[in-house]
């Protein structure tokens, strides 16, 4: 039955995103938003959602929660309307749809050769952040989560290798030792630190406890590195605001924990800049 769900999900995504290419992005990017505001909560469980917007916003009015879902859902469409112009975004100048802060920090990391990790989570357009930190000519490998849906996985991870970013890891165990030869050999590591994780431990994140990747924090006791967190934000329907924020030199005698909370602490701070940019569909307090 699953299977049956999975290639009619699949159909349907490739039929709206011919669809896309045929109307063009402007006019993608209004049908898909008023479309998914509709249609969204029938993709994900709305439980969760409403669950996950309680914990992050518990002493938050009703109706505060129902604008940040609605436009959760707005941003879910315009992202997807996207995908089928994403050769454009990696062909065009930066400078037409992408404000930069912290360009220089990109620069400095691209002529040290060190390595370090970028640290960020589902925030409107979040696949701009690697395809950015690669073509400013950074040696980087992104972390990403296969899809569920075995029928449209690989349509994306081909976007993500061909336009976003080369070299992509499958998040999970058994991507470890590939990170690691990555890293090693001079190649940065991006990953999303807002997933749960089964692998990871349990951290405070909005007051609550939610399984958390580890991956920063172990790279910071074996490596030394600099974490680097950097943020994205829709600042209208065209064009988008990139933050490369200043590294984080970690006391080496700091804990695994301690790290892993900070990072949270971190990305809570990203998500309260703009609640409605960040999927909230992950089941991240399960």
């Amino acid at each position: 039955m699953k299977l049956i769900k999975y290639f009619f999900q699949f159909l349907f995504i490739i039929f709206i995103l011919i669809i896309f290419k045929i109307i063009g992005l402007k006019f993608s990017r209004i049908v898909a938003s008023k479309f998914f505001s509709i249609v969204g909560p029938f993709f994900r469980s709305k439980e969760v959602i409403e669950k996950n917007v309680s914990f992050a916003f518990s002493n938050a009015n009703s109706e505060f929660k129902k604008n940040i879902i609605n436009e959760m859902w707005k941003s879910y469409g315009k992202i997807l309307a996207e995908y089928a112009f994403i050769k454009y975004f990696r062909e065009e100048e930066s400078e037409k749809f992408l404000e930069i802060k912290g360009q220089e920090i990109l620069e400095g990391i691209k002529f040290s050769k060190e390595p370090v990790i970028f640290v960020s989570g589902h925030f409107d357009n979040f696949e701009l952040m690697a395809m950015h930190i690669e073509k400013s000519g950074v040696d980087l490998a992104a972390i990403y989560r296969p899809l569920n849906n075995n029928f449209l996985n690989p349509v994306m991870e081909n976007i993500r290798k061909k336009y976003i970013c080369q070299k992509q890891i499958k998040k999970g165990i058994s991507g470890t030792k590939e990170i690691l030869k990555y890293f090693r050999s001079g190649t940065s590591v991006a990953l999303m630190i807002d997933q749960r994780v089964s692998e990871g431990m349990k951290s405070i994140f909005f007051k609550n406890e939610a399984f958390t990747t580890t991956i920063p924090a172990q790279f910071v006791k074996k490596f030394n590195c600099k974490i680097v967190p950097i943020y994205i934000e829709r600042k209208n329907n065209e064009n988008f605001m990139l933050e490369i924020m200043k590294p984080i030199n970690f006391d080496g005698d700091q804990t695994t924990e301690d790290i892993t909370l900070k990072l949270n602490q971190l990305l809570e701070k990203m998500i309260v800049r703009n609640p409605h940019q960040w999927i909230w569909s992950h089941n991240r307090w399960k």
